[in-house]
């Protein structure tokens, strides 16, 4: 086809990518989806990526970007599209005295991680897929991850983006500013787009003093209602410090321990809930002992899990005495993907409510459930510091009138707590029913407009994010 010859022209023949050579962006991580792309293009620059763009857009062809290809949504399908793959885009420099990083967007997290490290920085976005997820997807969905609770999402971490727009021009907005209130701050608009309304191509990036010391603790409860008030505590009594806030459920530990090869029981005793909290600070007086020879951060976690234990509002509580045992809790939850996954009969949800009103969601979502499939289960995990939960519920069956009415039970709850139906991981293909039925319509009418402006052709990342018609 022209098209290709014209990409060999940009790119060089080497780097586009068809038949069999673009098997390995074929699927994604899940294995759900699977696609044929008509061309994987993996482009060197950013005047490279220009050219990829305005040569598809003159061939009414549709272009898809991919980075690490970790999503869990199907955001990636690219039946006879141009994929264009920005894993040869990965420089990472750091200015340490601004304590900014500037990367470009196929820069895999994990050595985003390394080269804030070199400079005792760190950048504080987190999750399991770390070692293979891009940040240039990581914007494109505004991914959350464990550590949202003190540092906020993707998109607080951003300070600039540069960004290619469906006709190939390149909008440069890579400020390293703080305060900047020259009109519109366009970033926003496309961190989190998904790449349908372009492709993030670089991105300058905060990065935050390394903590000098962590405590960490795995905490065994009976009632989740006690969590919270540990939560506020430690807020206040380490000025903000709280890292993560993390809810497992017995039957998470169950699962962990039966499908993974290091799976342990996190205490002697078997407990309804088990938080992970960890707590950090930069203050070198937060390491000075107390009169048993404590450090005051880890005797602040140990006074407070004291008192809970002592009122009977927690029943267990272990705290890492090293870097291997935190290690160890981090990675019980860090595999919850692997562990949750591959059931073809679940209906899999990223929903966020207000911090109280996690129990309230599951004590009133558990019997719509399972009136709906009695013999399904219940599967759950939850950043509890800020409310995200991912909610899964192993169905009996695939029939899809059951899958979307259990959808559409979970999604009634959240919305009736003012929540939202789609937390961290994005819309892509996977959600977008859910978008027609849960997105306010001026909302929702507001986002095509903006889609239709920025790409009238509808050739960036076509049939995700933008359900094609409200209310079905």
């Amino acid at each position: 086809m022209e098209i290709i010859a014209q990409l060999h022209s940009i790119l060089g023949q080497s780097h586009v990518l068809t038949g069999a050579d673009a098997a390995p962006w074929s699927r994604d991580w899940t294995g759900v989806y699977a696609w044929t792309p008509l061309a994987v293009a993996r482009p060197n620059t950013t005047q490279q990526v220009a050219a990829t763009i305005k040569a598809c857009a003159a061939a009414g062809i549709a272009v898809v970007p991919v980075g690490g290809n970790t999503g869990l949504t199907g955001a990636t399908q690219a039946q006879d599209a141009v994929m264009i793959s920005l894993d040869r885009m990965n420089a990472i420099s750091v200015n340490a005295d601004s304590m900014v990083a500037t990367v470009q967007a196929g820069a895999i997290l994990q050595n985003i991680h390394a080269a804030a490290d070199d400079c005792d920085l760190i950048f504080p976005l987190l999750f399991g897929a770390r070692g293979s997820a891009m940040i240039g997807g990581n914007l494109s969905t505004n991914a959350g991850g464990s550590n949202v609770v003190r540092y906020g999402n993707t998109r607080d971490l951003c300070l600039g983006l540069e960004v290619v727009l469906p006709d190939g021009s390149v909008m440069d907005v890579m400020s390293a500013l703080h305060k900047d209130n020259s009109g519109l701050n366009l970033k926003h608009l496309f961190i989190g787009a998904e790449g349908t309304l372009g492709i993030i191509t670089a991105a300058t990036l905060k990065l935050f003093p390394k903590p000098l010391a962590y405590a960490t603790a795995m905490i065994g409860l009976r009632d989740l209602n006690a969590a919270l008030p540990l939560l506020n505590r430690l807020q206040r009594e380490t000025g903000g410090g709280v890292e993560a806030f993390e809810f497992m459920p017995r039957r998470y530990i169950e699962r962990h321990i039966a499908k993974t090869e290091d799976g342990a029981e996190p205490f002697d005793q078997p407990h309804a809930v088990n938080i992970l909290v960890e707590i950090a600070t930069t203050r070198a007086t937060d390491l000075d002992p107390d009169a048993q020879g404590t450090p005051k951060l880890t005797a602040i976690l140990e006074s407070a899990l004291a008192d809970m234990i002592d009122a009977d509002a927690a029943q267990d509580a272990v705290i890492a005495q090293n870097e291997s045992q935190r290690r160890a809790m981090w990675t019980r939850r860090e595999q919850a993907a692997e562990i949750t996954l591959g059931e073809k009969t679940s209906v899999d949800t990223d929903v966020a409510v207000a911090l109280d009103d996690v129990p309230r969601f599951l004590d009133q979502v558990s019997p719509l459930v399972t009136g709906i499939d009695p013999g399904g289960q219940e599967f759950y995990i939850a950043h509890l510091g800020d409310g995200n939960l991912h909610y899964t519920y192993f169905a009996t069956t695939d029939d899809p009138a059951v899958q979307s009415a259990l959808m559409e039970a979970i999604e009634s709850v959240v919305m009736d707590l003012g929540g939202s139906f789609s937390a961290e991981h994005g819309i892509g293909t996977s959600k977008l029913a859910s978008m027609a039925r849960r997105k306010d319509p001026v909302a929702l009418g507001v986002m095509k407009q903006v889609k239709a402006a920025l790409d009238p052709q509808n050739i960036m990342n076509p049939g995700k994010v933008f359900p094609d018609h409200a209310g079905g």
